[in-house]
């Protein structure tokens, strides 16, 4: 008897692994390119692009709906969300899946995340519900990290305040000079050393920087020591030795919020912070009023919450930002990447595969380490 239940719960588990047969009603969540959509054969990532994807689903007669209309009752997202079965989002327009609508999702079998970050889920109501939640692994994790160095350089020589003055036809040097240096010889931590932490550090090597870590998991030894960095278990300790703070970390229960008002306090006075990771791991007042105060002296990133950010969104307005909408991870490269990773696991799903392990973020009503 006892064999019989534990049986029922595993099939209730992974009743949603794999599509049954016939055919599937698949949405896509992606943003408008409107006018720039035609500029690019590549530019997948759209609504217009729908990930490349289209003719492939139609011609094997499943039906394909692509918006970006994601938010509120009347959504065009919501219409649907009752009789799909595969929800495809992405970090860069979230949809956000919340355990109500999962709830009203009864035919929902697969949540997949064209990219990298499945934060926009309710991951445990997912895995609760038995679904299978998958993303793209290591799909923009390059793009992700030459973004974060391109803003570390931004904020270290005060690049903006000199663009500004070139396109108002203004010319003061010491306006840009006073508060610009070098980045040799900085102190860089990376909150966070998963795949886009360490590309970030390999590529800050040659700068001769003093890279610093925190990660709930320390380094392969051979890998720290060829990147020349070194581990700090405690978080609060590292932040007062770094002139430069990047948050490399996933949005998890134990992350939101997690540079709040006292945090951000124990970081150096003048320190530059680069978020590319999630908005709401920062409190946003908080930073806004750091960066007020001077004691943030720049802050740059791409990620905001909520996402699209509102037009008073505080990080709008406060001093010395470089912030600019979610495009880290979605160059063209990135996009043919995860669009490419995003038809392989509907293959898979279709014809009843696994998906690549690491693919994984909630599979068999289980979380993946990173989010548990």
């Amino acid at each position: 008897m006892a064999g019989a239940a534990t049986s029922a719960i595993k099939s209730v588990l992974t009743r949603h692994l794999h599509a049954s047969p016939g055919s599937k009603k698949i949405v896509g969540v992606f943003y408008k390119a409107n006018e720039y959509a035609a500029l690019n054969p590549n530019f997948v990532g759209c609504v217009e692009g729908a990930i490349g994807i289209r003719d492939w689903l139609e011609s094997q007669g499943h039906q394909y709906i692509v918006t970006d209309d994601k938010e509120g009752p009347n959504s065009e997202l919501e219409k649907h969300i009752p009789d799909l079965h595969v929800l495809i989002t992405t970090p860069f327009h979230p949809a956000y899946v919340t355990a109500e609508r999962i709830k009203k999702a009864k035919n929902l079998q697969l949540l997949l995340t064209a990219g990298i970050g499945s934060d926009h889920i309710d991951l445990p109501a997912a895995a609760a519900a038995g679904l299978t939640v998958a993303e793209v692994t290591g799909s923009n994790v390059v793009s992700v990290a030459e973004d974060e160095l391109m803003r570390i350089l931004i904020l270290v020589r005060n690049f903006l305040p000199g663009y500004h003055q070139a396109i108002s036809g203004e010319w003061n040097v010491a306006a840009i000079a006073h508060r610009a240096y070098d980045l040799e010889g900085k102190t860089v931590g990376t909150v966070g050393a998963g795949r886009i932490g360490k590309l970030l550090l390999q590529r800050l090597k040659p700068f001769n920087c003093n890279l610093l870590y925190h990660d709930r998991l320390k380094m392969d030894p051979e890998l720290e020591n060829q990147i020349g960095a070194k581990f700090e278990e405690d978080l609060d300790a590292m932040l007062p030795k770094c002139d430069i703070i990047v948050i490399n970390t996933p949005l998890t229960d134990k992350t939101r919020g997690l540079f709040d008002k006292d945090r951000i306090a124990k970081c150096k006075k003048g320190v530059l912070i680069v978020n590319n990771a999630r908005g709401a791991i920062m409190d946003t007042q908080a930073v806004a009023d750091a960066c007020s105060s001077g004691h943030v002296a720049g802050y740059s990133g791409d990620v905001w919450f909520p996402q699209p950010a509102p037009k008073d969104h505080p990080w709008r307005y406060m001093p010395n930002h470089a912030m600019t909408p979610h495009i880290s991870g979605t160059t063209i490269d990135a996009q043919l990447r995860y669009a490419a990773g995003t038809k392989d696991m509907l293959e898979r799903y279709f014809k009843g595969e696994e998906f690549p392990p690491q693919n994984y973020i909630v599979k068999e009503g289980k979380l993946a380490s990173q989010y548990q």
